[in-house]
């Protein structure tokens, strides 16, 4: 018996015995991580399956969202811009109405004046640079460059 009992409280066994008791430690955690990774796993497959399929699901309609919305923000600023356009010309419109306005307009543009009147075309200095082609045609009423032109076309045919 004393062999026995010095063969069981000897080093190497009790290293052995230690060895065994660690190595089914280990193996019983490892087959319970085993066990539970597996089950994760599928989970969380399943769980990425069913995001991929929403976010494929969801991205066209958002897509159209987005670009409805641009659209419709842009039709709203053209909108705006459009009663301002129309405000601007109505304002104008009722200017037109009013005799004074039109013939002030009249006097200005085509160089038109009243009976009794005499009408001057003030040379701007800085304009005498210019050659006298362009100066005589800037400062010149625009019905009179248009009839020097159908001069100048009529006299090239000839």
């Amino acid at each position: 018996m004393a062999a026995r009992d010095r063969d069981r409280f000897s080093t190497a066994t009790r290293l052995r015995l230690l060895g065994e008791q660690t190595a089914a430690r280990v193996y019983r955690s490892q087959t319970k991580r085993q066990a539970r990774r597996s089950r994760l796993t599928g989970r969380a497959a399943l769980l990425a399956l069913v995001l991929c399929s929403l976010v494929v699901a969801l991205a066209y309609p958002m897509r159209q969202y987005v670009s409805q919305r641009a659209q419709i923000s842009d039709l709203q600023r053209q909108r705006a811009e459009a009663r301002e356009r129309v405000e601007q010309l109505r304002d104008l419109k009722a200017r037109w109405q009013d005799d004074a306005y039109a013939e002030q307009q009249i006097r200005r543009r085509l160089h038109y004046v009243m009976p009794g009147e005499t009408g001057y075309v003030v040379v701007d200095p800085g304009a005498a640079r210019q050659s006298r082609t362009d100066l005589r045609a800037a400062h010149r009423p625009w019905y009179t460059n248009i009839w020097d032109g159908v001069d100048k076309s009529d006299a090239s045919d000839q």
